[in-house]
C-alpha cells in the first residue's frame, strides 16, 4: 500500500528519495534554500517542492492527510563542529516540527538530526521535545542509527526520533543492522576511479577496503569543499584519498599521488543512486551531498514505519468486519 508524507528541511532529497524507496508518496516537500529546491524540482518534476522557510509553512491544510510527517531539521546547533547552543541557535527548527505535527495531526513522525543531540548536554531539551510528543498523542522511539550498518560505506551516526499516534498499535522497532551487506570505500567507488583508465586504480583500491569518515558538506561561511577536519583527512590518506579538497574529475592515466572524490563519488558513498543530480557548482553540489541523510537508511526506517501503519490498517479492517454469526 502506497502511504502519503509531508518533509521538511528536504535539502537534496537523501531522505525523501528513501522514503519514497520504501513506499511513501510525498504530498509536500518544505526547503528554503533555492539551490535545493531546483534539485529535488531536477531530480522529481512531480513533486510538489515548496520553497520557503518552514516557518511561513501552514501545516493546517494537510490535517488528517499525512500518513508520515518527516525532517531532518538542521544540526548545527547539536553539532559537536559548532557551538553546540540547542534551543538558544535561531536554527533550531524542532519548534517548528513541534507545531506541523499539533496542525497536521499524522500517524507517524521521523526526525533526524546529529548525534551530538543525544549528548548529555542536551537532556533537558531533548526531554522537552519527547514530552511535548507525547501530549500531542504519540508514543515515542528515539536511538542512534550508524550508516554503515545499513549499506552505506561510511560512518555516519545519526539520531532518530519516530513518533507513533497513539490510536495506532505501536510494532515500531528500529531497523536490525546488517552491516555485511555494506560495501568498502574501494568497492563502492572503484569503476568511478578508474573511469579515466588510471594506472594505478587497482593498487589504490587495495588501500581503499575500509569505512569511509563521515562525509562532510561543509558551509557557506566557509572556503571550497574538502572532506573534514584534520582527523577524517587522516583517515582518508590512509585510504590513499587527499582528503583536502575536491576533483572535477577521476585521475588521468597517468596521474601521480593521491586522488581526491569527485562529487559523484561523494554522492556514491552517500547512498545516492548515480542518476541523482546535484548542482552544476562543485562546492554547492558538495554542500547538498556531505549534508544529506544517505538514502538507504532512510529506507529501511521508512519501511520499518510502513510495517507499522500496514499492521494498523490489518488491524482496523479486521474489527470492521460483521462476523458471520451477526448475520441474519
Amino acid at each position: 500500500m502506497l502511504y502519503t508524507s509531508l518533509e521538511i528541511c528536504a535539502g537534496a532529497g537523501g531522505q525523501a528519495l528513501g522514503l519514497e524507496m520504501a513506499g511513501f508518496s510525498h504530498l509536500a516537500l518544505v526547503e528554503y534554500e533555492r539551490d535545493y529546491c531546483d534539485c529535488l524540482k531536477s531530480n522529481r518534476p512531480q513533486w510538489d517542492v515548496k520553497c520557503m522557510d518552514v516557518r511561513q509553512f501552514d501545516g493546517k491544510p494537510y490535517h488528517g492527510k499525512v500518513d508520515l510527517l518527516a525532517g531532518g531539521v538542521p544540526c548545527p546547533p547539536f553539532s559537536v563542529a559548532g557551538k553546540q547552543l540547542g534551543a538558544d541557535d535561531e536554527r533550531d527548527l524542532f519548534p517548528q516540527m513541534l507545531r506541523l505535527v499539533e496542525e497536521i495531526k499524522p500517524k507517524a513522525v521521523m526526525i533526524e538530526n546529529v548525534r551530538g543531540f543525544l549528548g548529555k548536554q542536551f537532556d533537558n531539551y531533548r526531554g522537552s521535545i519527547i514530552a511535548r510528543l507525547y501530549r500531542l498523542g504519540y508514543s515515542v522511539h528515539v536511538g542512534l542509527l550508524n550508516a554503515s550498518d545499513y549499506g552505506v560505506p561510511q560512518l555516519r551516526p545519526r539520531a532518530i526520533i519516530v513518533g507513533i499516534r497513539t490510536d495506532i498499535f505501536d510494532s515500531f522497532t528500529f531497523p536490525v543492522p546488517h552491516s555485511n551487506r555494506t560495501n568498502n570505500v574501494g568497492d563502492a567507488i572503484l569503476d568511478l576511479m578508474a573511469a579515466n583508465n588510471w594506472r594505478d586504480a587497482n593498487q589504490w583500491y587495495k588501500k581503499a577496503q575500509r569505512i569511509a569518515p563521515t562525509i562532510v558538506g561543509g558551509s557557506k561561511k566557509h572556503g571550497g569543499p574538502d572532506l573534514g577536519p584534520t582527523r577524517a583527512k587522516k583517515a582518508w590518506a590512509e585510504m590513499g584519498i587527499d582528503g583536502r579538497g575536491i576533483a572535477d574529475e577521476a585521475p588521468a592515466t597517468d596521474f601521480d599521488g593521491m586522488p581526491r572524490l569527485t562529487p559523484r563519488m561523494m554522492a556514491r558513498l552517500q547512498g545516492f543512486p548515480d542518476e541523482w543530480q546535484f548542482a552544476k557548482r562543485k562546492t554547492t553540489a558538495c554542500r547538498m551531498i556531505g549534508n544529506a541523510f544517505p538514502p538507504p537508511v532512510a529506507r529501511e526506517i521508512g519501511l520499518n514505519i510502513k510495517n507499522v501503519l500496514d499492521y494498523a490498517g490489518i488491524i482496523s479492517r479486521s474489527t470492521t468486519e460483521i462476523p458471520c454469526w451477526a448475520v441474519g
